[in-house]
């Protein structure tokens, strides 16, 4: 499979912008999603889990509130929310790909699960009480549009968190990572079906937005109390903050 654009066939789908950028990151999502889980495991020595839960612990939320998994893919955040709201809370996930969105049923009963992109929500003003992504801004065509709209369907005092890979900090560390993250992901992309679909993933995060640039879009689309801090040796970074 070659993850090109069809307007330019020599172009990466990394390195596309915009519409194009929502297009072709679409597809190779629906590509992936029969073993998008599997590599899930197998790239984070199965750890997401507990990442995931750190970062819902951000979102403070309550029995029996509502809160939006946005970017949802596969949902592995839903039944970690459903087990801090409860049976009468109310769990969202929201993906712009099909067949990621369907390997989400059954994670969680009882959420609902919506077709929609996060740079325009499907959701009324001041509708939830949390909102989670994972893994999933770097993927937006535009992540301050997508953090506007986060703000916008948050009830005010309430969270929003984002998990995602990062650069480590540290000289050692990241030159240790990037020796192994490149050969690493295209061998588990071999082994999944999608060379391309993993080198996506190693290219992204290189050009994906700094800490302080993630933050300060933040800040920019109207949250304060801004925090954000490193896990797994900088290689991730939860960020959260709250609508005023």
């Amino acid at each position: 499979m070659k993850l090109m654009t069809p307007q330019t066939p020599t172009r990466p789908i990394w390195e596309a912008q915009g519409d194009e950028k929502r297009r072709e990151v679409r597809g190779m999502f629906s590509a992936i999603a029969p073993t998008y889980d599997r590599a899930n495991a197998v790239m984070s020595f199965n750890f997401h889990h507990r990442w995931r839960k750190f970062a819902a612990s951000k979102l403070d939320l309550q029995l029996g509130e509502s809160v939006l998994d946005l970017c949802t893919g596969t949902g592995d955040f839903l039944p970690i929310h459903r087990t801090t709201v409860g049976e009468a809370g109310v769990v969202i996930g929201i993906d712009f790909c099909a067949p990621m969105l369907e390997k989400a049923v059954g994670k969680d009963s009882a959420a609902t699960l919506t077709i929609g992109d996060a740079c325009s929500i499907p959701l009324q003003d001041q509708s939830v009480d949390g909102v989670s992504v994972g893994w999933g801004i770097r993927n937006v065509p535009d992540i301050d549009r997508a953090h506007r709209e986060i703000n916008r369907v948050l009830k005010p005092g309430k969270r929003f968190v984002s998990v995602d890979c990062a650069e480590p900090r540290a000289a050692l560390i990241r030159i240790a990572t990037n020796v192994f993250r490149t050969p690493a992901l295209g061998l588990l992309g071999k082994l999944v079906g999608s060379s391309d679909a993993y080198k996506y993933l190693s290219e992204s995060t290189a050009r994906f937005k700094s800490r302080e640039e993630l933050a300060a879009s933040m800040r920019s689309a109207g949250f304060v109390d801004v925090h954000y801090k490193d896990l797994m040796f900088g290689n991730i970074c939860v960020h959260w903050g709250t609508k005023p």
